[in-house]
């Protein structure tokens, strides 16, 4: 007899699922293929670099090693002692002012040995004037100017010598007095600038200055301390009596004849971040030569430890917009009289273009033909004429008939003759040529210089006029019809651009 379960396991049938289509999955699929495509598309497509016009210009200028001559005068000990200065490098010091005492007992030296207290320190503030003219000299410095390495470390040592000289010696003479130690005390007979920068050219004049002064080889210049012993006629310091001052410059015969007209020069100095203009002249030097001389009346006291100054001659200066030299193409535009330009067929003022002969055969009549102007004078308009567009070479233009000029209408053409030349250029006498009365014939060209305007995500064809140029920019003429302003974009390889077609930056 068979089990009741085993007979009812065998009446069951399988049910057969049915398969259902995922939508989602497919859209999923769809989205995913479309975006595979997009990203492969994006980085097979040719993209370009463009440049941000901007307003500028190129500066010319030549650089050159001059001669520092000042109204100064050195001052020498008459005894012998330890020397101990009282006013820093390159303040003013007027008649009768203390600017260093003499020990020659050396009684000073013992005070200073019995009272470190009163000895010579470095404040903070001395510190922080250390570490920014270091700063400024990190800054500046150039190999192939290796010999300011020596105006630097001069520079240095009078401004150490000031700060750590001068900072407790108010003190130091009270304590001295108080202590009854005897020092002679040197006061000044001139009022001026005062300086420990000693090279012993303080009195050379211009007309001394030879080839051999610019040879830097053997120039040594001493800077005196505090607590130095020294000799009887010692240069202990020199005093500047005067603003005004002179760079004296040599000149190769090419620069005499750049320079030889002017009365003044802009001069820049880099290292100091200044910039002004100097009263110029030549003169001859103590060996017959012709040198250059710029003279100054302010920041005289900013050079006072230098001798050497290492300064630039902007001998041209010309401002605009500045783009580089790869934006920069040709293109061929046709020339149509300028008294052949319509506007708008149907009354629409905001089109410009012009009336095209046409025939049919109900006779001649003209129609309107919208034009871009890419430039103009007071005689032509520049336009285009690209493949596929409507003006063709060869085309007969015809003048207005009126402001207002309604389709098939046009002036009557006179009799013919040409129009008489006024302008050089064969692309201009081509033009007049062209016209005989109030009919043209578009045919004549010539090529404007200028760049592609990617503003409107497509290439359009900006005009340029060069007003300068160096080895990687040029300089062109700002607010022009037709032309470029400033923070337009324009393709930096001009060589890449297609009229019309859309841009991917």
């Amino acid at each position: 007899m068979s089990d009741p379960k085993q007979r009812d396991k065998q009446k069951i049938v399988p049910y057969r699922q049915r398969q259902h289509m995922n939508i989602g999955m497919i859209f999923f699929a769809i989205i995913f293929v479309y975006m595979s495509f997009s990203v492969y598309a994006y980085m097979k497509r040719d993209k370009v670099q463009f440049y941000e016009v901007v307003e500028g210009g190129i500066v010319s200028v030549k650089s050159f090693t001059g001669f520092i001559i000042r109204d100064e005068t050195t001052k020498y000990t008459d005894r012998a002692g330890d020397i101990n200065y009282y006013v820093r490098e390159g303040k003013r010091a007027g008649v009768g002012t203390s600017i260093y005492s003499i020990d020659e007992t050396g009684a000073i030296a013992a005070f200073k040995a019995e009272h470190p207290e009163a000895g010579e320190t470095l404040n903070e503030e001395d510190l922080l004037s250390i570490k920014k003219q270091l700063s400024a000299f990190s800054t500046s410095y150039s190999d192939e100017r290796f010999n300011t390495v020596y105006d630097a470390k001069y520079s240095l040592e009078a401004l150490v010598l000031e700060c750590s000289s001068f900072s407790a010696l108010a003190d130091l003479d009270a304590m001295m007095e108080q202590a009854g130690v005897d020092f002679q005390q040197i006061r000044s007979d001139q009022a001026g600038v005062i300086s420990y920068a000693i090279d012993h050219y303080e009195e050379l004049e211009p007309s001394q200055i030879t080839e051999d002064v610019f040879d830097r080889t053997g120039y040594v210049r001493e800077t005196p301390r505090s607590g130095k012993k020294v000799p009887k006629d010692y240069p202990a310091y020199k005093i500047v009596t005067s603003d005004e001052w002179s760079i004296v410059f040599p000149l190769s015969e090419e620069e005499m004849g750049d320079y030889q007209d002017g009365t003044s020069l802009r001069v820049r100095f880099p290292e100091k971040d200044l910039e002004l203009t100097a009263d110029f002249s030549i003169i001859v030097g103590g060996d017959g030569k012709s040198y250059g001389k710029l003279d100054l009346q302010k920041y005289m006291v900013q050079f006072l430890s230098d001798r050497y100054v290492q300064f630039e001659i902007v001998t041209k200066q010309i401002s605009g917009l500045k783009i580089p030299i790869s934006a920069v193409t040709d293109k061929t535009f046709y020339l149509v009289p300028i008294d052949y330009l319509a506007q708008g067929g149907d009354g629409d003022r905001s089109t410009t273009g012009f009336m095209k002969e046409v025939y049919s055969e109900q006779g001649t009549s003209a129609v309107f033909v919208p034009a871009t102007i890419y430039y103009s004078t007071e005689e032509f308009y520049y336009i285009d004429v690209s493949e596929g567009g409507e003006l063709k070479v060869g085309d007969h233009l015809v003048k207005p008939a009126g402001e207002n000029v309604a389709e098939g209408s046009y002036a009557a053409p006179d009799e013919i003759g040409e129009t008489e030349a006024e302008e050089d250029t064969e692309a201009s006498r081509a033009a007049r040529a062209a016209e005989h009365g109030g009919r043209f014939q578009l045919g004549a060209s010539t090529q404007l210089q200028g760049v592609y305007s990617i503003n409107k995500g497509y290439a359009v064809f900006k005009q340029i006029e060069v007003l300068d140029a160096n080895e990687e920019y040029y300089t062109i003429k700002k607010g022009m019809s037709y032309g470029l302003s400033v923070y337009d974009h324009i393709l930096l390889d001009a060589s890449m651009a297609e009229e019309g077609k859309v841009i991917y930056q």
